[in-house]
């Protein structure tokens, strides 16, 4: 499957797992294709999709049943995406090395985009918790390796006070991110060393216990969601 079609099938598989009892009864359409690379697919309260066109600087939005539109130009090199409770839009600008977070009203913020006084990488997917609690991935590919000022791939974690913190610093890029249903357990997909890790979510949303979950992965593991049962 080539990268333009990939959103589609995470898009529609990501809406059918609440509904679907076992694999057999999940299906897929396409609703939009011919883009070069895109990615991190978020729904929105509001029943609506946004996702990232990469390499066109945009992020896209699908309302079933309509046509794609731009809901941002001049995205900074969006990535992944994720809504919290209150269907804020948290973005990671791999061309502006930051997490911004759009409100309702279209106000754009900036979260995060150095740690000790040094720019990130290249954040690239992110996850929000229930209680607000955001998680972000930072690692380097590509031309992206050639400015980094950090010597090291981070997982950070923005608690809901306070300043950010370092969750890990795996010797493998960290890819995708992921918090179980009840938010007491959070997966990063590590592209390097072919495999997701698990970290424990405690009351404050510090993490602990750092282990492999999932090893010897084929291919490069990228994006990562979990339904609503835990599966993986």
């Amino acid at each position: 499957m080539n990268r333009s079609a990939r959103i589609c099938l995470a898009a529609a598989l990501f809406s059918l797992f609440a509904a679907a009892q076992e694999f057999s009864e999940i299906s897929f359409s396409r609703f939009a294709a011919g883009y070069r690379f895109t990615g991190g697919p978020a729904w929105s309260k509001d029943g609506y999709l946004i996702f990232s066109d990469t390499p066109s600087d945009r992020l896209l939005k699908w309302v079933p049943g309509h046509a794609t539109e731009v809901f941002r130009a001049d995205a900074h090199g969006p990535s992944g995406n994720a809504f919290d409770g209150e269907d804020r839009l948290y973005t990671c600008e791999t061309r502006s090395r930051r997490v911004s977070r759009t409100d309702k009203k279209g106000k754009i913020e900036v979260l995060a985009d150095q740690w000790e006084g040094h720019r990130l990488n290249a954040p690239n997917d992110v996850v929000v918790s229930r209680s607000g609690h955001v998680y972000f991935t930072d690692p380097a590919f590509g031309e992206q390796s050639d400015h980094r000022e950090l010597d090291f791939y981070g997982v950070y974690h923005l608690p809901l006070k306070g300043p950010m913190k370092l969750v890990a610093k795996p010797a493998g890029r960290p890819n995708g991110i992921a918090l179980s249903p009840n938010g007491r357990v959070l997966y990063v997909a590590n592209s390097d060393e072919h495999n997701i890790r698990a970290y424990d979510v405690d009351h404050n949303g510090d993490t602990s216990g750092e282990r492999v979950l999932v090893s010897r992965i084929d291919g490069v593991p990228g994006g990562i969601r979990v339904d609503e049962k835990g599966n993986l």
